[in-house]
Order: structure tokens, then sequence, then C-alpha cells
């Protein structure tokens, strides 16, 4: 009896281990890098960026095809579009490597919730994926955009936003728990990098556009898009993009242009920024302060100026930090006047601070915050000049 229940057993866990039953052949799939949603009259229209693997790879590219290939669909809902390209596509679209999801502007300015739910509900789609928007133009366009030396266009925008937000700090990276979370509530609100298409949108698609020493359409991003719940309501310009970042504390290095003293200018190099941000009550009315703390570095000097004496530092340290002082001011006041959200989460600040107090006030909030208080005070210390410590004068 023994002998029969073992030889039963193993039999069992030899069929377990035989193989996957829900395993896809590689043969079969269409790896999507990229999704792209557009709003059409009542309904949706999907962009799915297809990796041809073949032209991908260095020793077996025939250099005739594209690297990628865009199918495009339409339907009642974004799962209905994604079922029916495969009227299109010979393979049956692949999600699990997705690396970004664009939306059209049309379409994010109406609301992106339903599209975002799908996202995150559907099991076949991993949540790594970044976001953007498309400015001034459609997810279809931005998708059908052949880029040089990256040669998947996914990757060269995801490249493009990392450089940004590590050498220049204009651009936001944000994945679908983020976004989730930031739009879960009625009060919530958010920013997503916007990307647009610089050039001819014709001549973007064609092979020769990567062969040219001057491609005749880029991606380049420009700024970050203000959403109002889950609706898209406007844009942040490139420069207020940075300074919104050093609010959120989210500058890693960025480039600083001051004036000299008589004439010429003072170019740094920000090498570290902490920002602090603390709320408080007085008598029941909110207000925010914000501490900005600045490393950076000399980078260039066009004017005559003794960089190894201790005034001409400070005197740059002075000029640098009512420069940033100054634009992070107008920000918040663009922020306030001009779309009367808080992307800057001050609330969560006052909340934290004092629950009583902001429970009194929550119901308010929308109407209150563009009357909001908020003081900011940046220190700047210069720890760097190189090795030139005074400027070269011109003849």
């Amino acid at each position: 009896m023994k002998k029969s229940l073992i030889v039963i057993f193993l039999v069992i866990f030899t069929l377990l281990l035989s193989g996957c039953w829900s395993k896809r052949e590689l043969s079969d799939l269409a790896i999507v890098s990229a999704l792209g949603i557009d709003k059409v009259n009542d309904g949706y229209s999907i962009s799915v960026q297809i990796i041809n693997a073949g032209e991908m790879s260095e020793n077996k590219s025939s250099g005739s095809q594209s690297p990628v290939t865009t199918y495009h669909a339409t339907g009642q809902s974004v799962f209905e579009a994604i079922r029916k390209l495969t009227a299109s596509s010979p393979r049956r679209a692949y999600f699990t490597h997705m690396q970004l999801v664009v939306f059209g502007e049309e379409f994010a300015s109406e609301g992106i919730a339903e599209a975002l739910d799908f996202l995150a509900r559907d099991q076949a789609i991993r949540s790594d994926f970044n976001f953007v928007v498309a400015y001034n133009s459609t997810a279809k366009d931005i998708l059908n955009v052949l880029t040089p030396i990256e040669k998947l266009p996914a990757k060269k925008i995801l490249n493009s936003a990392l450089a940004s937000q590590d050498a220049w700090g204009s651009t936001r990276f944000v994945d679908t728990e983020d976004l989730i979370s930031e739009l879960g509530d009625d009060d919530k609100s958010t920013v997503l990098s916007a990307i647009e298409l610089v050039g001819d949108k014709e001549l973007g698609k064609r092979p020769d556009n990567v062969e040219r020493i001057e491609t005749s359409a880029v991606l380049h991003f420009t700024g970050l898009g203000v959403f109002k719940k889950d609706k898209l309501i406007g844009y942040l310009t490139e420069s207020e993009s940075i300074y919104y970042n050093f609010l959120m504390n989210n500058i890693k290095s960025t480039i600083i242009n001051t004036s000299c003293p008589n004439e010429g200018s003072i170019t740094t190099e920000i090498g570290r920024s902490k920002t602090t941000i603390q709320g408080e009550f007085e008598q029941g009315i909110p207000k925010i302060n914000v501490k900005i703390d600045v490393e950076q570095n000399v980078a260039e000097v066009k004017c005559a100026i003794d960089l190894s004496k201790e005034k001409t530092l400070k005197m740059i340290d002075k000029k640098t930090a009512n420069f940033i002082k100054e634009n992070i001011e107008k920000t918040i006041n663009t922020i306030k006047d001009n779309y009367q959200v808080d992307i800057l989460n001050f609330g969560e600040v006052l909340h934290k601070e004092n629950h009583k107090a902001w429970d009194t006030i929550k119901d308010d909030w929308s109407t209150m915050f563009p009357e909001l208080e908020v003081n900011v005070d940046v220190n700047v210390k210069t720890t760097g000049t190189a090795t030139l410590v005074n400027s070269i004068e011109k003849e």
C-alpha cells in the first residue's frame, strides 16, 4: 500500500514539473515597449510600439526595417481597443516589458482615471513603467517618431527624462502606484513630465529621420503638465518646472545664471539642494515656511572678479540665493493664481503639523490655497571654484 501511494505521488509530482501550462513562446508575442492613449469621438485610440527583435540585435539586424513598429486600434474602452489590436498585429501584444505610457493632450484634458484604472487592474501589465503627457500633440504622433542613437524610442524618452532629472531638474518620474496615490483623493492633484514633438511629424516617421546629421523631428521635454484631480489643466514652463522640483526636494543638479556686479554673468552648478517645508497655524490661519539649503560650484565666469576672496564668494552666494528665491516665489504664485491646485502638497504638510486645525479648514482648502502665505528662505554656499580663481579678462 505504501509503495502504491509513493508511486501515485511521484506521478503527480512529475506531471506538475513537466512544464508551465500558461507559457508563451517568444516568437508568438509582440513585445510592447510603449503605449499611447488618445481620445477619439466617444471612444479611445490606442497606439502600441512593438519591438522588432531582429532589428534590435546588432549581429542580426538587416538595417532595412525599423527597430519598432507602431500599431493602432480604437474602442469604447482602452481594454477593448487593446483587444482589437489582434486584428492588425501579427502577434498578441505582450505588455510585461512596457516602459512608458504616453497620454495624448486632448485625452489627458478630459480625464485619465478610466485608463489608469485599467492599467492598475490588468495582471498582465506591471506597474514599474512611467507616464508622460504629449504637449500640444497626440500620443500617436509621439510614438511614431523614430529616434537616432537610441534605436528604441521609448528607451530614448526615458533616458532623456532621467538625464534631465539628474542634470537639469525639469522632469519628474511617476509610476503607476505613485500616480494612483496622488490622484486617490478628491482634493488631490499631480504633475507629469510633458514631451513635445519638434519638427515635421510626417518626416519623423521615416527611417531617414535617424540617418541625417540633423533630424527632421525630435522629441523634447518641455516642462510639467499640471493635473487637477485626473484632468490636465495646463503646463509649467521648463523654468517653472525646475523651481517646482526645488520645492519638492527633487533637485539633484542644475545650472543657475546670475549677473556680475558690473557687467557679464556667472554660471554656477548646483551640486546639492535640501528643502524643508513646515506648516503652522496662527489663530486658525495656515502658513507655510520653506527653507532651502544649496551647495554650488562656480562653473563659468564672464566678468573680472577674484574668486580667491571671501567677499567675492559671499557675493556669488547672495546672488544665487536671491535668484532662486525670486524664481521659486514666481512659480508658487503661478501655481496659486493660474491653476489653484495644491500640486506642492502644502495641505499634507499642514495636516501633519496640526491635524485638528487642518480638519477645520480642509473643506475650504481649494479656496484658501490661492491666498496661502508662503515664506521662502534660501541659503547658498559655494564649495568649489575649480582651479582658476581669477577670471580671464577680454582684451
